[in-house]
């Protein structure tokens, strides 16, 4: 009796250790119950899960936990260049497209010279025409293609392309540039 009770002991420590190596290897992070891939293939290279950080809305408010993934080839210096970049964006609240729209156009103003951002109005009104309301649950992936553009989905379904080494690196400055959404938020998704 006591051999099978031993043997039943082992079988269910091996089993745990397994599926707690199985989850490690497919979570890269769980954040607020949120959980984020360690990696994702993007145009046929592999991004690696940098940081992931809850944003907070007036202290207290809890609006979203974003993941930011990279090209595994290239540091944090590399965030806004030409590579292949994913940020997902896991929403707590229900938020209405034209609140998207008002605050993309205001970040990537903050973060981009005037020249720039007149430069750029074409590709701002783009992506902003592919904005919808989103509820608590969803999920929006902004995934930048070299040579292709920044595609947006909401909740893994595409919902356009917006092509644009430029626009990109301006977009994804709204959470990784130097005048981002939250100074310790930008830090967080860009590891350590």
């Amino acid at each position: 009796m006591k051999t099978k009770l031993q043997i039943l002991i082992a079988f269910i420590f091996c089993s745990a250790f397994f599926v707690t190596i199985s989850t490690h290897s497919v979570y890269g992070a769980q954040i607020e119950g949120v959980s984020f891939k360690d990696s994702f293939v993007i145009n046929g290279k592999t991004a690696t899960l940098r940081g992931a950080a809850l944003l907070r809305y007036m202290i207290f408010i809890k609006a979203y936990v974003c993941a930011f993934y990279l090209n595994e080839n290239f540091s944090k210096k590399d965030a806004l260049g030409n590579v292949e970049r994913r940020l997902i964006i896991h929403y707590f609240h229900a938020i209405s497209a034209e609140d998207f729209v008002q605050s993309t156009t205001r970040m990537i103003e903050k973060n981009v010279s005037p020249d720039r951002f007149k430069a750029l109005q074409p590709e701002i009104r783009q992506l902003n025409n592919l904005y919808l309301d989103v509820n608590p649950g969803d999920e929006i992936l902004a995934t930048y293609i070299p040579g292709i553009g920044t595609e947006l989905a909401l909740n893994d379904k595409s919902l356009g392309v917006v092509p644009g080494e430029e626009y990109s690196a301006a977009f994804f400055s709204i959470w990784l540039g130097k005048n981002p959404i939250d100074k310790g938020f930008r830090k967080q998704l860009l590891g350590k």
